[in-house]
């Protein structure tokens, strides 16, 4: 594995021909959620059965989070009202989803920095756009989302890890020019932090607008459970059109 920087942001890329991202394989750009380290989804790596030509990319969200404990921090994509969030899960799923159409400060920015390093990847590393599968985890699985719906860009595959649905209003008017894109799509049943009827909600509008949505649902709370990562190595194997 290999630290770089592209477009900006910090990045960690493994696999490829040399493990360090070498080679021209498809590549897998994954998002982590907000509050984890840049290095949060990096074991996944090696986790997911792929061919070896495929290259992971782990970008680090470009803002600091203080996590409350003294020398301890993470990153975010955007900053989180925290205390407002968990007044709208006090109240219940519903109240939850009544921010689901609000564009979060700072999401326009994440996503033109997500974009920007996806343009650097492409021209440094020898990736061609539409051999490119762009997803997350939480926060970084809504950024990606932002960026497939909100972008012309060119893309093999979505995935998303428990994401929920922001800026609604704005994708059900973007997503129907992805139709057809391929989307893996897996939360907890349990989500404590983003309520499962959200990760329906999105569902349904994806689907709705065309797109080709494989939606794992599991017994569990927020996180990615073994489904999900064993459900990876063939998604990408039929979006990208590679075998092991």
């Amino acid at each position: 594995m290999k630290e770089d920087v592209l477009g900006g942001l910090g990045v960690r890329i493994a696999g490829g021909d040399d493990r360090e991202g070498g080679g021209e394989g498809p590549a897998l750009v994954l998002l982590h959620g907000y509050g984890a380290p840049g290095t949060d989804l990096v074991p996944l790596w090696r986790q997911v059965e792929v061919p070896a030509s495929l290259r992971f990319v782990f970008p680090e969200a470009p803002l600091t989070v203080d996590l409350g404990f003294p020398g301890m921090s993470g990153r975010a994509w955007w900053h989180l009202d925290v205390m407002a969030l968990q007044e709208r899960l006090a109240r219940g799923p519903d109240s939850a989803l009544a921010a689901a159409s609000e564009i979060p400060a700072g999401l326009d920015e994440a996503r033109e920095a997500v974009l920007r390093l996806l343009d650097e990847l492409s021209e440094r590393y020898r990736v061609a756009p539409e051999r490119v599968v762009l997803g997350g985890f939480s926060q970084g699985a809504m950024v990606a989302c932002d960026a497939a719906l909100r972008s012309r860009r060119p893309l093999a595959g979505l995935v998303l890890l428990s994401a929920a649905p922001v800026a609604l209003t704005e994708w059900r008017r973007t997503a129907p020019l992805r139709a057809g894109l391929s989307v893996l799509q897996s939360h907890g049943r349990a989500d404590p932090i983003l309520p499962f009827a959200g990760a329906e909600l999105l569902r349904d509008a994806l689907t709705e607008a065309g797109l080709s949505v494989e939606f794992l649902a599991f017994n569990g709370g927020h996180g990615i459970p073994a489904g999900a990562t064993t459900a990876l190595g063939p998604f990408l194997a039929r979006t990208l059109g590679e075998t092991a």
